[in-house]
């Protein structure tokens, strides 16, 4: 273990028609006990020509700024890559979403603790779920968010699967120098970029670290065919980085969820709750299903399909 030395971060936000959530972000960051250097705010808009004004706090004393973003141009990996490009000599870049909610003062303290370990090369917090969750959402963020924190490394692929691979940029960091050397987030991915670069880390020799005493509230209700929608894209993702996602085991991290979800509703007497476990599980599947496989789709139906619409301008690739 070497001294703790990693002091410097700075923050990167992508946002989309902001609402509360992110002042409360951006208030919380304030009274850490580790505050970001920077933060770089990228907003997404539908015309770059008339751009959709998002104030920051009054008196804020983080250094923040805010770059524009045209809604088709956005990418998950490419938009990140973009705001980590800003940052000229953090030691630790950071990334959220407009809608996590730091539970405590100690967030990026505690994100940045693994980095004792001079081979942790990203952390990513614990994901709580918010008041409007329903039972599933909550045991669904506890099952994927454990109460036990977890550092994993290339010997833990065997044995892991997929998960081994697990980091979350609604709340994660990355040590600069390994996130640079490795080439950092790729340009073109319609979902997955956190883990792509995890994987790439882990096979590099490097761990990930997941700290389950850095925490964020952030949860959401999705219909049913929001679901599909969100599934199809992660069946993209898997498909156009096969060598990260498909060569090891992944489905069956999903079939182990739904039988540990329906355990719990059963040992609670909620059955009827178990309708709508069957239904979600099963727009989840085929939205997978389908992904996986988009390219042997029609394009028009890859449209229809994804969440992501903006993705496919220049056709299905």
């Amino acid at each position: 273990m070497e001294q703790l030395k990693y002091t410097h971060v700075d923050l990167v936000i992508p946002v989309y028609k902001p609402d509360k959530k992110l002042y409360q972000l951006l208030i919380r960051m304030e009274k850490q006990t580790i505050k970001p250097k920077n933060i770089f705010i990228l907003q997404t808009v539908t015309d770059i020509d008339i751009k959709e004004e998002f104030e920051i706090p009054n008196d804020y004393s983080i250094d923040t700024q805010i770059f524009y973003v045209d809604k088709d141009d956005f990418d998950h990996g490419g938009t990140r890559r973009f705001g980590a490009s800003l940052s000229s000599n953090a030691d630790i870049l950071m990334f959220m979403t407009q809608d996590a909610i730091p539970v405590d003062e100690e967030l990026i303290e505690k994100l940045i603790e693994p980095y004792q370990d001079s081979l942790v090369s990203a952390t990513y917090a614990r994901q709580l779920a918010n008041s409007k969750a329903d039972i599933i959402e909550c045991y669904t963020r506890n099952f994927n968010y454990p109460k036990e924190s977890r550092t994993k490394s290339i010997k833990d692929i065997e044995t892991l699967g997929i998960k081994a691979f697990f980091c979350s940029n609604v709340c994660a960091t990355y040590r600069r120098d390994i996130y640079e050397k490795l080439g950092g987030f790729v340009e073109r991915t319609i979902f997955n970029e956190d883990m792509i670069m995890a994987h790439a880390m882990i096979h590099a020799g490097y761990k990930i670290a997941y700290q389950a005493k850095a925490k964020v509230i952030h949860s959401h209700v999705y219909s049913y065919l929001q679901q599909f929608s969100r599934n199809f894209d992660l069946g993209v993702s898997h498909r156009q980085y096969a060598n990260v996602f498909l060569s090891v085991s992944s489905e069956s991290e999903g079939i182990r969820l739904v039988k540990s979800t329906l355990q719990y509703l059963v040992d609670n007497n909620e059955y009827l709750l178990i309708p709508d476990l069957i239904i979600s599980s099963g727009m989840k599947y085929l939205g997978y299903k389908l992904g996986v496989n988009y390219n042997k789709l029609p394009k028009d139906f890859v449209i229809h399909c994804t969440m992501n619409k903006g993705y496919w301008k220049n056709g299905v690739k």
